[in-house]
C-alpha cells in the first residue's frame, strides 16, 4: 500500500560527542556500523532499549564511508586508507592505501562484487570487494575547475544490477561508467550545483554531493546545493536533478521550498515509490520526491546535520548518521 507520510515519526535520538559521516545497516536488523569523525567505527544495535556502542579502531582520520560486503566491513577514510573487518570480532583483514588524499566515499554493488572509492586524488577506484585487488581506476573527470582550483570528486553510486556506476565531481559533471569494461558509458552536467565568488572569496563552493540510479537504471538523481550567495555559509537552497543518462536529458528538477544546504544522500524507495533526499546545513532535512508528477510527498526537518542514511528492506524505517547523533525514523502504519 502507499506510503502513509501521516505516519512520519522520529523514533529514536542517540546523542552521541562524535560527528557521524557515514553508516551501514546489517540486513534484517537495526544493528549499524557508523562511520566517525574520531577515525572510529562504531557499532550498536540502535532500537535496543538502551543502545551500547562497540568501537573499532584502524583509520587515522574522518571515516566517509561504510560497505557490508558478505561477512565483512569495508570502511573508507580521509587518511586515504580503505580497511576491511570481520563483522563477527572487528578485526582486520586487510589495510589498503588505496588514495593519496582524502576518501570522499565508498559504495558497495548490490550483488556483494565490487567496492567503489572515490578521493580528492581525482581517482575513482573499482575493487574486488572479496579479495581486495584493483579492478578498474577509472579517470574522466577534469582535476582543476575552470577557474584553476583543485576539484574533488564527492558522490558515487552503483546501479541495482550492478552494471554502471556514477561519479559526481565539484563543478558539477557527472559521469556513468560500464562497471565490465571500466569504460564511459554517458555523462551528463549539473552545473547549478557549483558556486563561483569571483569578487570577495575568489572561491567556490557546492558540487554534487550524491547520486543514486532508479531501480530499473535508466534514470539518475543527483543531489547537492544551488546557487549560493555567502560561500562561507550553505545557503543555497537544496537541489536534486534527475536525469535520462543515456539521452544526456534533465526528467525532474527539485529546488528546495524551506531548506538549505546540501543533500548529502539520496536513496530510492524499495518498490521506487519515491525519492528521499537528506542532508541539511546547520540543521537537517527530509525530502520524499515522487518523480512521475515531479511533486514533494513530504518534506520533515531534521534535529541536526544528516551525512549518511540507509533504509530497510521495506523502505518503513530509515537510520541516518548525523552531526552528533544517530537517529532512526519510522513510517510503519500505527498498529
Amino acid at each position: 500500500m502507499p506510503t502513509d507520510f501521516n505516519q512520519l515519526k522520529l523514533i529514536k535520538d542517540l546523542g552521541r560527542k562524535e560527528i557521524f559521516l557515514s553508516i551501514a545497516r546489517v540486513a534484517q536488523s537495526t544493528k549499524v556500523y557508523a562511520g566517525a569523525s574520531d577515525g572510529r567505527v562504531y557499532f550498536t544495535d540502535v532500537m535496543a532499549e538502551k543502545p551500547e556502542f562497540q568501537s573499532w579502531e584502524g583509520h587515522t582520520s574522518y571515516v566517509t564511508g561504510l560497505a557490508i560486503v558478505g561477512d565483512q566491513l569495508v570502511s573508507g577514510s580521509y587518511d586515504g586508507h580503505l580497511i576491511w573487518r570481520n563483522l563477527a570480532d572487528g578485526q582486520i583483514v586487510r589495510n589498503v592505501e588505496a588514495h593519496s588524499r582524502w576518501i570522499r566515499r565508498i559504495a558497495a554493488s548490490q550483488d556483494g562484487k565490487h567496492v567503489v572509492s572515490i578521493a580528492d586524488d581525482m581517482a575513482c577506484r573499482i575493487w574486488n570487494a572479496q579479495t581486495g585487488q584493483l579492478v578498474h581506476e577509472l579517470r574522466g573527470h577534469e582535476p582543476r575547475t575552470p577557474h584553476h582550483f583543485p576539484s574533488m570528486l564527492y558522490a558515487c553510486g552503483f546501479s541495482a544490477d550492478g552494471a554502471f556506476l556514477a561519479t559526481a565531481d565539484r563543478v558539477g559533471r557527472v559521469i556513468v561508467w560500464d562497471v565490465a569494461s571500466g569504460k564511459l558509458a554517458g555523462s551528463v552536467e549539473a552545473k547549478e550545483m557549483y558556486t563561483w565568488d569571483p569578487k570577495q572569496r575568489i572561491h567556490s563552493i557546492g558540487g554534487p554531493r550524491s547520486v543514486a540510479f532508479s531501480l530499473d537504471g535508466n534514470l539518475l538523481a543527483v543531489g547537492g546545493m544551488g546557487q549560493v550567495g555567502n560561500i562561507d555559509h550553505l545557503e543555497g537552497k537544496t537541489r536534486v536533478e534527475v536525469f535520462d543518462w543515456r539521452k544526456a536529458t534533465r526528467t525532474n528538477e527539485f529546488v528546495g521550498d524551506g531548506f538549505k544546504g546540501l543533500v548529502e544522500r539520496l536513496v530510492f524507495h524499495p518498490q521506487g515509490e519515491w525519492l528521499l533526499a537528506a542532508g541539511g546545513d546547520n540543521s537537517g532535512h527530509l525530502q520524499f520526491l515522487e518523480l512521475a508528477e515531479s511533486k514533494v510527498l513530504k518534506q520533515e526537518k531534521a534535529p541536526t546535520h544528516l551525512h549518511d542514511l540507509v533504509l530497510d528492506e521495506t523502505g518503513e524505517t530509515l537510520f541516518a548518521a548525523a552531526h552528533g547523533k544517530l537517529l532512526v525514523w519510522s513510517l510503519k502504519p500505527a498498529s
